[in-house]
């Protein structure tokens, strides 16, 4: 049977499937992602496709990867939990030790293509995806294309300055101030005597049992999103926001940043701005990477 290998790069683990054209899985697993170095990470990724090969005739490998990755050259810029991927040329690298023709896409951007081909936005030509989680990123997709800029950095929303008074700190980025991290950051600064600190689906327990703190943390959080969203919303003006990250699949979170973009047009904007949630959750890079790899074969 042809089918494509696929995998996707994170600080913890290594996921991989084997995949038909069609994104449908036949084989799915994970692997911890090697601390000690590329070495170890190339036989990692070299003993899965080995072990899937027996099985399947493999067409090729699509990669979904952390960090600013140059689809034309192979290397991986900026930084990421795992140092050794970046500053070398992994697609020649793998595509050594496999035997496979390869492909490396970048993970957020990876996730806003699955949702252009399957997803949320196959019936629109221009999106745009913000991934929200430890910071916030994202990709603008037009023609099913990523639109990367001229220093790949295209989609990274949370850099933007989000501070509201001229005696904000430029530092006041919109990762900073709208992430989940600063989302939950909010709440454990305001309480101090807590012995542990807070996860997210802590802060949303304690708001819906009625603790006042993490309710106010979460009504910040929801109008800093939607003062983002309407900044991108007249800057790039796209047919559809897509909303990934853990955070995406709670509905109470969708409806929290659409309640704040409605609040908003009453008040200033002229568009309806809505946002909903992506389709796929955690195939999303994988499904994403394989279209990469079946769209750059037709550019070829």
């Amino acid at each position: 049977m042809e089918a494509y290998m696929v995998i996707d790069i994170g600080g913890t683990y290594i996921k991989y499937a084997v995949m038909d054209e069609t994104a449908k899985k036949r084989r799915s697993g994970k692997l911890a992602t090697p601390k000690d170095g590329l070495d170890s990470f190339l036989l990692t990724v070299q003993k899965v496709v080995e072990e899937n090969a027996a099985d399947f005739n493999l067409q090729g490998l699509a990669i979904s990867s952390p960090g600013a990755v140059d689809v034309k050259t192979g290397f991986i810029g900026g930084a990421s939990a795992i140092p050794y991927i970046h500053g070398v040329n992994m697609t020649d690298l793998i595509k050594e030790r496999t035997g496979l023709e390869t492909t490396i896409e970048n993970d957020a951007n990876c996730a806003a293509l699955a949702e252009g081909w399957l997803g949320a936005a196959k019936e629109v030509d221009y999106y745009i995806c913000i991934v929200i989680g430890t910071g916030i990123g994202g990709s603008i997709v037009l023609n099913k294309s990523i639109l990367r800029g001229a220093s790949l950095h295209g989609g990274e929303f949370g850099c933007m300055i989000m501070g509201t008074s001229f005696s904000e700190p430029l530092q006041a980025t919109w990762s900073l101030n709208a992430s989940t991290n600063a989302l939950v950051q909010a709440v454990n600064n305001r309480q101090p005597l807590r012995k542990e600190a807070l996860g997210g689906e802590d802060v949303f327990k304690m708001a819906e049992e009625g603790d006042p703190i993490a309710q106010q943390a979460l009504s910040d959080f929801y109008k800093r999103l939607a003062i983002g969203i309407y900044n991108l919303q007249y800057a790039i003006d796209p047919a559809k926001i897509l909303i990934g990250g853990g955070i995406s699949s709670r509905k109470d979170v969708i409806a929290g940043i659409n309640h704040e973009l409605q609040k908003l047009r009453n008040d200033v904007s002229t568009l309806e701005i809505e946002v909903e949630a992506c389709q796929f959750g955690n195939d999303a890079n994988l499904v994403g990477a394989l279209f990469h790899f079946l769209n750059s074969k037709k550019n070829v």
